[in-house]
């Protein structure tokens, strides 16, 4: 059998990338951090693996590497990396979705929790060292609402409904699917107006497309319950950043609990720093210790069903965006 290239876009000084010594006999992988850095090794490639490369680096190699049969990509998002060519490329690509899908759905909760129990007024009470005593919100008693029912959205479901809460679900496609048993009804997206209003949180989780971008605006944030609270385990541009501190700002909506954002890292001058009804994580809700482990355990499986000629998991429709 003729050796297997496989080449990365990475930082071949990366630890976790040893790991790919496991990939066994019969397998040449070459990686370097740009596409210029891998060279001669580009024309027989029949695997792309990009660790923590970008859009130029793709395109380039896409441009000479005939044999080039699969890209798997260590991340979830696409937004960043598709482009025309690839799009209408015959190779298959693949990407990390699920792999960080646990973390986001328990940063949600933890958003709602923050919330529910109004830890901001507790944190404050001690600072002051007052005794404060209010009343709570139980999660049992609420609506969470999802806005992207893909994986990331399946595991909220799941953690919200563990919670007793009652879970809606905004998606392109409302026909039945797997995950739908952790959901009280299912919502097409042009019927987000109807799903907002009974929302008490609405986390949002779509993929950025052309159609998802700014998906949530001032007339959605205006369809909200005033007390309701907005969180982003997504992509940033989802929501429309400026009519949020708006809404935020103006107490038309309570809060947010956000971890990606539409400029990253976010700018010294945003408002979002100064405001006391903000939960900010630097996105990093799916850094848990063994984050890079679980790519690259996926990459590996994923190889091993590829070499058999298994079906894998993960397929992009490209054309769609996710």
């Amino acid at each position: 059998m003729d050796e297997i290239s496989v080449i990365v876009l990475g930082d071949k000084a990366e630890p976790t990338l040893k790991r790919l010594d496991e990939l066994g006999p019969g397998v040449k992988v070459t990686i370097a951090r740009t596409a210029d850095e891998l060279g001669d090794a580009i024309p027989d490639a029949r695997v792309l693996f990009n660790w923590s490369g970008n859009r130029a680096g793709i395109e380039a190699i896409l441009k000479k590497a005939p044999g080039l049969e699969w890209i798997h990509t260590r991340s979830a998002g696409l937004d960043s990396l598709l482009f025309p060519e690839l799009i209408e490329h015959d190779v298959t690509l693949t990407n990390g979705t699920g792999t960080f899908s646990q973390s986001l759905g328990e940063f949600v909760i933890t958003g709602a929790l923050y919330w529910a129990k109004d830890i901001p007024r507790m944190l404050r009470s001690k600072a002051e060292r007052r005794w404060d005593v209010f009343n709570v919100s139980e999660l049992s008693t609420q609506t969470m609402g999802i806005v992207g029912h893909g994986d990331i959205g399946r595991a909220i479901a799941r953690r919200a409904k563990a919670f007793g809460m009652r879970v809606l679900a905004l998606r392109r496609d409302p026909a039945p699917r797997a995950g739908d048993e952790d959901v009280d009804r299912v919502y097409a997206t042009k019927d987000i107006h109807q799903m907002l209003p009974e929302c008490d949180y609405v986390a949002v989780s779509a993929p950025l497309t052309p159609t998802t971008t700014h998906l949530m605006s001032t007339a959605e944030f205006n369809a909200m319950k005033p007390d309701a609270i907005v969180m982003n385990v997504g992509r940033g541009p989802v929501i429309d950043e400026a009519a949020m501190v708006e809404a935020l700002a103006s107490k038309r909506i309570r809060g947010a609990a956000l971890d990606v954002f539409e400029v990253e890292p976010v700018p010294k001058e945003s408002p979002l720093w100064g405001m006391d009804n903000v939960l900010m994580s630097c996105h990093t809700a799916d850094h848990t210790k063994d984050w890079l482990d679980d790519a690259i355990n996926f990459f590996l499986a994923q190889f091993a069903r590829w070499k058999a000629g298994k079906p894998l998991k993960n397929v992009v429709d490209k054309r769609a965006g996710y």
